[in-house]
């Protein structure tokens, strides 16, 4: 089992400076990936992350120089098209490839040119970092679920991983069943993104606001009832009402949702793999999920509206 000492995170966003620096912090050999203009304003700025100045090695994906062994892909998913055929010049025959991309499609989007042998299956839960320019500031750093689909037992693949997060301090969970977990997030990531992205609202607005948290409820409601017609059955008592709101009220409350940044900026959203998705499932088993209907076109009119 080779071990992991080269690691490039693809996107530095506010999750991937997040690893970046634990991974560098740690004495990993530690790459920030990427080509053209955004390559050049990551060779020349240092980010801050909680006040702590990092400057980070980069690799030319148009022109790699050296090779990794582990990948962790932290893009956008509108870019993960881009970034996918860009990878293969940085990874070798044993290079495992993560992706914290939101939703549930961008590991298999991955598989079709890699493989499904080199991915491990992966969603983050409980952070709230915030980027405003350089600039990322994080409370809680919450943690990485990863694993097989299936870790009844752990893979060497698991095992690999499992090692290079140990010494780089990164919290982690390796879950029995890791497609629930990932229609977990999904779930959380539909009801949460949106509803924040909408009425603006920081995780403080959920912790106070009982209105609030049901308009961001009824749009998770709709992700429970389409995962049981997918297999998944996910729980409203245990996944929303218990363990979601077990991890919100311990958010930042000034802490902001991805989506909620996104809107801020004028950025593209990500409603495509969130309410589009619940659309998608929803014609497929003829369903009706009428709050995500709603809430799409409520966010694509925010977009025109840039």
């Amino acid at each position: 089992m080779s071990e992991i000492k080269k690691v490039a995170i693809v996107g530095a966003g506010a999750m991937g400076i997040l690893y970046a620096h634990q991974f560098q912090n740690a004495n990993f050999k530690t790459y920030l990936a990427a080509n053209g203009n955004r390559l050049l304003k990551l060779k020349n700025t240092p980010f801050s992350f909680n006040g702590q100045s990092y400057l980070f090695d980069t690799i030319d994906l148009d022109n790699p120089l050296t090779r990794v062994d582990l990948v962790m892909v932290a893009v956008k998913f509108d870019k993960l098209d881009e970034i996918i055929p860009l990878l293969e010049g940085i990874i070798h025959e044993n290079t495992l490839i993560i992706s914290i991309l939101n939703g549930l499609d961008s590991e298999y989007e991955i598989a079709k040119v890699y493989g499904l042998d080199r991915i491990l299956f992966t969603t983050t839960v409980g952070m709230d970092a915030v980027r405003v320019d350089n600039i990322i500031n994080c409370k809680n750093y919450g943690k990485l679920l990863i694993g097989e689909l299936k870790n009844d037992t752990i893979s060497e693949k698991v095992k690999r991983i499992q090692s290079a997060l140990e010494k780089a301090k990164i919290a982690y969970e390796i879950p029995p069943d890791m497609q629930k977990e990932l229609w977990w997030k999904f779930m959380v990531n539909v009801g949460m993104n949106q509803t924040s992205a909408v009425l603006r609202a920081t995780y403080g607005v959920f912790q106070r606001d009982e209105g609030v948290r049901k308009l961001m409820e009824n749009l998770m409601k709709e992700v429970i009832d389409l995962s049981v017609y997918e297999g998944v059955n996910l729980e409203y008592e245990s996944d929303l009402k218990k363990r979601w709101y077990n991890v919100l009220y311990k958010l930042d409350p000034d802490g902001k949702t991805s989506m909620l940044q996104d809107v801020e900026a004028k950025r593209k959203t990500e409603v495509d793999i969130f309410a589009g998705k619940v659309l998608k499932l929803a014609r497929e088993h003829n369903y009706s999920a009428k709050y995500n209907e709603i809430f799409y076109d409520i966010i694509k009119g925010i977009e025109k509206s840039y």
